[in-house]
Protein backbone atom coordinates (compact mmCIF):
# COMPACT_ATOMS: atom_id res chain seq x y z
CA UNK A 1 0.00 0.00 0.00
CA UNK A 2 1.32 3.43 -0.94
CA UNK A 3 1.69 5.64 2.16
CA UNK A 4 0.07 9.07 2.26
CA UNK A 5 2.16 12.22 2.51
CA UNK A 6 1.39 14.20 5.69
CA UNK A 7 2.07 17.92 6.01
CA UNK A 8 3.66 18.71 9.39
CA UNK A 9 3.35 22.26 10.72
CA UNK A 10 5.51 23.49 13.65
CA UNK A 11 3.88 24.46 16.93
CA UNK A 12 3.37 28.20 17.39
CA UNK A 13 6.63 30.06 18.17
CA UNK A 14 8.62 26.84 17.72
CA UNK A 15 10.94 25.25 15.16
CA UNK A 16 9.32 21.84 15.65
CA UNK A 17 5.93 20.33 16.43
CA UNK A 18 4.74 19.10 19.83
CA UNK A 19 1.34 17.42 20.01
CA UNK A 20 -0.76 15.16 22.21
CA UNK A 21 -3.36 12.93 20.55
CA UNK A 22 -6.17 11.68 22.82
CA UNK A 23 -8.28 9.22 20.82
CA UNK A 24 -11.04 6.70 21.43
CA UNK A 25 -9.28 4.44 18.92
CA UNK A 26 -6.21 4.68 16.71
CA UNK A 27 -7.17 4.30 13.04
CA UNK A 28 -4.92 2.69 10.45
CA UNK A 29 -3.30 5.68 8.73
CA UNK A 30 -0.28 4.53 6.71
CA UNK A 31 1.69 7.74 6.07
CA UNK A 32 5.09 9.42 5.94
CA UNK A 33 6.59 12.91 6.23
CA UNK A 34 10.04 14.51 5.80
CA UNK A 35 10.45 15.15 9.54
CA UNK A 36 12.07 13.02 12.24
CA UNK A 37 9.46 11.88 14.75
CA UNK A 38 9.58 10.82 18.41
CA UNK A 39 6.37 8.98 19.30
CA UNK A 40 5.30 7.83 22.78
CA UNK A 41 2.04 5.82 22.94
CA UNK A 42 0.28 5.26 26.28
CA UNK A 43 -2.74 3.29 27.54
CA UNK A 44 -2.97 1.39 24.26
CA UNK A 45 -2.13 -1.99 22.78
CA UNK A 46 -2.41 -3.09 19.18
CA UNK A 47 -0.31 -3.32 16.03
CA UNK A 48 2.53 -1.04 15.00
CA UNK A 49 3.63 -0.79 11.36
CA UNK A 50 7.03 0.82 10.68
CA UNK A 51 8.81 0.39 7.36
CA UNK A 52 8.76 -3.34 6.61
CA UNK A 53 8.09 -4.32 10.25
CA UNK A 54 4.74 -5.27 11.81
CA UNK A 55 4.73 -5.87 15.56
CA UNK A 56 2.46 -5.80 18.58
CA UNK A 57 2.88 -2.93 21.00
CA UNK A 58 1.61 -2.10 24.47
CA UNK A 59 1.81 0.69 27.04
CA UNK A 60 4.85 3.00 27.03
CA UNK A 61 5.76 2.37 23.40
CA UNK A 62 8.57 4.81 22.53
CA UNK A 63 10.10 5.01 19.04
CA UNK A 64 12.19 7.35 16.93
CA UNK A 65 11.39 7.50 13.21
CA UNK A 66 13.60 8.91 10.48
CA UNK A 67 12.51 11.12 7.58
CA UNK A 68 10.05 9.60 5.07
CA UNK A 69 9.84 6.32 7.01
CA UNK A 70 6.25 5.02 6.49
CA UNK A 71 4.43 4.21 9.72
CA UNK A 72 1.14 3.85 11.54
CA UNK A 73 -0.31 2.42 14.73
CA UNK A 74 -3.68 0.68 14.85
CA UNK A 75 -5.73 -0.14 17.95
CA UNK A 76 -9.22 -0.27 19.41
CA UNK A 77 -8.06 -1.79 22.71
CA UNK A 78 -7.38 0.30 25.80
CA UNK A 79 -5.29 -0.88 28.75
CA UNK A 80 -7.31 1.15 31.27
CA UNK A 81 -10.48 3.26 31.00
CA UNK A 82 -9.91 6.54 29.20
CA UNK A 83 -8.34 7.19 25.81
CA UNK A 84 -5.35 6.19 23.72
CA UNK A 85 -2.68 8.86 24.34
CA UNK A 86 0.14 9.58 21.92
CA UNK A 87 2.77 12.25 22.49
CA UNK A 88 4.55 13.34 19.33
CA UNK A 89 7.61 15.49 18.65
CA UNK A 90 8.25 16.10 14.95
CA UNK A 91 11.58 17.67 14.04
CA UNK A 92 12.23 19.26 10.62
CA UNK A 93 15.17 17.59 8.91
CA UNK A 94 16.99 20.83 8.07
CA UNK A 95 16.62 22.07 11.66
CA UNK A 96 17.78 18.96 13.52
CA UNK A 97 20.59 18.29 11.00
CA UNK A 98 21.86 21.82 11.63
CA UNK A 99 21.54 21.43 15.39
CA UNK A 100 23.66 18.27 15.49
CA UNK A 101 26.53 20.20 13.90
CA UNK A 102 27.05 21.77 17.32
CA UNK A 103 29.97 19.95 19.00
CA UNK A 104 27.87 19.26 22.08
CA UNK A 105 25.19 17.47 20.05
CA UNK A 106 27.27 15.58 17.49
CA UNK A 107 26.76 12.24 19.32
CA UNK A 108 23.12 12.42 18.20
CA UNK A 109 24.27 11.88 14.61
CA UNK A 110 24.56 8.12 15.02
CA UNK A 111 21.10 7.89 16.59
CA UNK A 112 19.55 9.91 13.78
CA UNK A 113 21.25 7.67 11.22
CA UNK A 114 19.74 4.59 12.90
CA UNK A 115 16.30 6.21 12.86
CA UNK A 116 16.07 5.62 9.11
CA UNK A 117 15.03 2.08 10.08
CA UNK A 118 13.12 3.20 13.18
CA UNK A 119 14.43 2.74 16.74
CA UNK A 120 12.52 1.25 19.69
CA UNK A 121 13.48 2.12 23.26
CA UNK A 122 13.23 0.42 26.65
CA UNK A 123 10.34 0.79 29.10
CA UNK A 124 12.65 2.59 31.53
CA UNK A 125 13.56 5.20 28.94
CA UNK A 126 9.92 5.52 27.88
CA UNK A 127 8.87 6.18 31.47
CA UNK A 128 11.50 8.90 31.87
CA UNK A 129 10.49 10.48 28.56
CA UNK A 130 6.85 10.40 29.62
CA UNK A 131 7.48 12.86 32.44
CA UNK A 132 9.19 15.25 30.00
CA UNK A 133 6.38 14.99 27.43
CA UNK A 134 3.76 15.62 30.11
CA UNK A 135 5.68 18.65 31.40
CA UNK A 136 5.71 20.14 27.89
CA UNK A 137 1.93 20.66 27.93
CA UNK A 138 2.10 23.87 29.98
CA UNK A 139 5.67 24.88 29.17
CA UNK A 140 7.00 27.86 27.24
CA UNK A 141 8.58 27.18 23.82
CA UNK A 142 12.06 27.49 25.36
CA UNK A 143 11.27 25.07 28.18
CA UNK A 144 9.79 22.61 25.67
CA UNK A 145 13.03 22.73 23.73
CA UNK A 146 14.99 21.94 26.90
CA UNK A 147 12.70 18.97 27.62
CA UNK A 148 13.20 17.81 24.02
CA UNK A 149 16.97 17.85 24.43
CA UNK A 150 16.60 15.80 27.61
CA UNK A 151 14.48 13.25 25.74
CA UNK A 152 17.10 12.99 23.01
CA UNK A 153 19.79 12.47 25.66
CA UNK A 154 17.73 9.73 27.34
CA UNK A 155 17.29 7.93 24.02
CA UNK A 156 20.96 8.29 23.21
CA UNK A 157 21.90 6.71 26.56
CA UNK A 158 19.55 3.73 26.17
CA UNK A 159 21.78 0.68 25.71
CA UNK A 160 18.70 -1.50 25.13
CA UNK A 161 17.51 0.47 22.09
CA UNK A 162 17.04 -1.62 18.97
CA UNK A 163 16.31 -0.91 15.32
CA UNK A 164 12.88 -1.89 14.03
CA UNK A 165 12.89 -2.35 10.23
CA UNK A 166 15.07 -5.02 8.67
CA UNK A 167 18.76 -4.57 7.94
CA UNK A 168 19.20 -2.75 4.67
CA UNK A 169 15.71 -1.24 4.67
CA UNK A 170 15.56 2.32 3.36
CA UNK A 171 12.52 4.53 2.81
CA UNK A 172 11.40 4.78 -0.79
CA UNK A 173 10.84 8.13 -2.49
CA UNK A 174 7.17 8.29 -3.41
CA UNK A 175 5.93 10.41 -6.27
CA UNK A 176 2.93 12.24 -4.87
CA UNK A 177 1.23 15.13 -6.65
CA UNK A 178 -0.68 15.81 -3.43
CA UNK A 179 2.54 17.07 -1.83
CA UNK A 180 2.71 19.98 -4.28
CA UNK A 181 -1.01 20.68 -3.86
CA UNK A 182 -1.02 20.87 -0.06
CA UNK A 183 2.17 22.99 -0.06
CA UNK A 184 0.56 25.39 -2.54
CA UNK A 185 -2.60 25.70 -0.43
CA UNK A 186 -0.68 26.21 2.84
CA UNK A 187 1.54 28.86 1.25
CA UNK A 188 -1.51 30.70 -0.09
CA UNK A 189 -3.20 30.69 3.33
CA UNK A 190 -0.09 32.09 5.01
CA UNK A 191 0.16 34.84 2.41
CA UNK A 192 -3.54 35.80 2.51
CA UNK A 193 -4.70 35.01 6.07
CA UNK A 194 -5.84 38.63 6.53
CA UNK A 195 -8.28 38.26 3.62
CA UNK A 196 -11.55 36.38 3.38
CA UNK A 197 -10.65 32.74 2.76
CA UNK A 198 -13.10 30.00 1.85
CA UNK A 199 -12.85 26.30 1.12
CA UNK A 200 -14.25 26.77 -2.39
CA UNK A 201 -11.37 29.10 -3.23
CA UNK A 202 -8.79 26.64 -1.88
CA UNK A 203 -10.45 23.73 -3.68
CA UNK A 204 -10.10 25.58 -6.98
CA UNK A 205 -6.44 26.26 -6.19
CA UNK A 206 -5.91 22.52 -5.62
CA UNK A 207 -8.03 21.57 -8.67
CA UNK A 208 -10.57 19.47 -6.78
CA UNK A 209 -14.16 19.63 -5.61
CA UNK A 210 -14.97 21.36 -2.32
CA UNK A 211 -16.03 18.12 -0.62
CA UNK A 212 -12.86 16.39 -1.80
CA UNK A 213 -10.77 19.34 -0.59
CA UNK A 214 -12.24 19.16 2.92
CA UNK A 215 -11.33 15.46 3.19
CA UNK A 216 -7.94 16.03 1.57
CA UNK A 217 -6.99 18.91 3.91
CA UNK A 218 -8.08 17.03 7.04
CA UNK A 219 -6.12 13.91 6.03
CA UNK A 220 -2.95 15.83 5.22
CA UNK A 221 -2.84 18.31 8.13
CA UNK A 222 -4.96 16.57 10.83
CA UNK A 223 -6.99 19.78 11.08
CA UNK A 224 -10.04 21.05 9.26
CA UNK A 225 -9.55 24.00 6.93
CA UNK A 226 -11.40 26.29 9.37
CA UNK A 227 -9.37 25.07 12.36
CA UNK A 228 -6.13 25.70 10.51
CA UNK A 229 -7.07 29.24 9.44
CA UNK A 230 -8.32 30.17 12.91
CA UNK A 231 -5.17 28.79 14.56
CA UNK A 232 -2.95 30.75 12.18
CA UNK A 233 -4.89 33.98 12.71
CA UNK A 234 -4.92 33.64 16.50
CA UNK A 235 -1.17 32.94 16.44
CA UNK A 236 -0.59 36.14 14.48
CA UNK A 237 -2.84 37.99 16.92
CA UNK A 238 -0.76 36.74 19.87
CA UNK A 239 2.35 38.20 18.26
CA UNK A 240 0.68 41.58 17.77
CA UNK A 241 -0.68 41.59 21.32
CA UNK A 242 2.83 41.13 22.70
CA UNK A 243 4.73 43.43 20.36
CA UNK A 244 2.36 46.37 19.73
CA UNK A 245 -0.04 48.64 21.57
CA UNK A 246 -2.79 48.23 18.98
CA UNK A 247 -6.28 47.89 20.50
CA UNK A 248 -7.81 44.43 20.42
CA UNK A 249 -10.37 45.49 17.80
CA UNK A 250 -7.59 46.63 15.45
CA UNK A 251 -5.64 43.41 15.96
CA UNK A 252 -8.78 41.41 15.24
CA UNK A 253 -9.18 43.18 11.90
CA UNK A 254 -5.48 42.95 11.01
CA UNK A 255 -5.56 39.17 11.54
CA UNK A 256 -8.49 38.51 9.23
CA UNK A 257 -11.43 38.24 11.64
CA UNK A 258 -14.59 39.89 10.36
CA UNK A 259 -15.86 40.95 13.81
CA UNK A 260 -14.55 41.28 17.34
CA UNK A 261 -17.01 38.77 18.81
CA UNK A 262 -15.80 36.01 16.50
CA UNK A 263 -12.19 36.92 17.29
CA UNK A 264 -12.76 36.78 21.05
CA UNK A 265 -14.61 33.46 20.77
CA UNK A 266 -11.87 31.81 18.66
CA UNK A 267 -9.12 33.23 20.85
CA UNK A 268 -10.75 31.88 24.01
CA UNK A 269 -11.27 28.50 22.35
CA UNK A 270 -7.59 28.15 21.41
CA UNK A 271 -5.81 30.02 24.23
CA UNK A 272 -8.29 29.44 27.09
CA UNK A 273 -8.24 33.14 27.95
CA UNK A 274 -9.33 36.43 26.40
CA UNK A 275 -6.90 38.54 24.33
CA UNK A 276 -6.64 41.10 27.14
CA UNK A 277 -5.96 38.38 29.73
CA UNK A 278 -3.31 36.90 27.44
CA UNK A 279 -1.53 40.25 27.14
CA UNK A 280 -1.77 41.00 30.88
CA UNK A 281 -0.34 37.57 31.79
CA UNK A 282 2.77 38.14 29.65
CA UNK A 283 3.21 41.71 30.91
CA UNK A 284 3.01 40.38 34.49
CA UNK A 285 5.53 37.62 33.82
Amino acid sequence: MKPMYEKVLPTENSSWRYWLYALDEIPFNWHYHPEYEICLTLNSCGQRYIGDNIANYSDLDLVLLGPKLPHTWHSKELIAPGQHLTYVAQLPTSWIDAVVQMPELKPLGDLLAKSKRGVEFSLATAQQCRTRFEAMADATPMQRLLWLLEILQLMLDDSSARMISSDGYAPVSFADSATEKIDRVIAYIHQHYTSDLCAEQMAALAHMSTNHFHRFFKQRTEQTFTEFVNQLRVGKACSLLLTTDFPVSAISYRCGFNNISNFNRRFLQLKHCTPREFKRSYQHN
